[in-house]
């Protein structure tokens, strides 16, 4: 993918086994498309993975576009609150021109507040992860 030099790859979670859950991510300041305007949330998400942990190819790992957070809403790399053990919470990374985002969450099986095991009350049935879906079909 052109813009994906220094990418790390995915490999097998830190516990060892497949993990399913809703951790909290914040959504980092980058030039993702699929992201635009989210920077700064913090939302519940799936995961569904063995494969999720992050590890450097090389020595120029960019910026994660997601990181996994605590309670305390800070990066976390503690289990359960980071199901894969990435350091730094790093969950997904975009292209340096912003088309091209990987992430090991599933923001597919949330968009929609029913979805989730717990939204506030005055969540519209839309989730905020629909915005990535909207973003997306502006872009093209």
């Amino acid at each position: 993918i052109p813009g994906a030099s220094g990418w790390p790859e995915f490999v097998r979670n830190a516990s060892e086994q497949f993990e399913a859950r809703a951790p909290m991510v914040e959504i980092q300041d980058s030039n993702s498309v699929l992201l635009d305007g989210m920077a700064g949330w913090q939302l519940p998400v799936a995961v569904a993975h063995g494969e999720g942990q992050v590890r450097a190819v090389g020595g120029n790992t960019p910026s994660p576009a997601l990181v996994y957070v605590d309670n305390n809403g800070r990066a976390t790399e503690r289990y359960p609150a980071n199901p894969n053990g990435s350091p730094g919470g790093a969950t997904g990374y975009t292209s340096d021109d912003g088309r091209a985002t990987i992430m090991m969450p599933h923001p597919e099986r949330v968009f929609r507040s029913i979805q989730m095991s717990h939204a506030p009350k005055d969540w519209p049935e839309a989730s905020p992860w629909l915005r990535l879906f909207q973003n997306a079909r502006r872009a093209v």
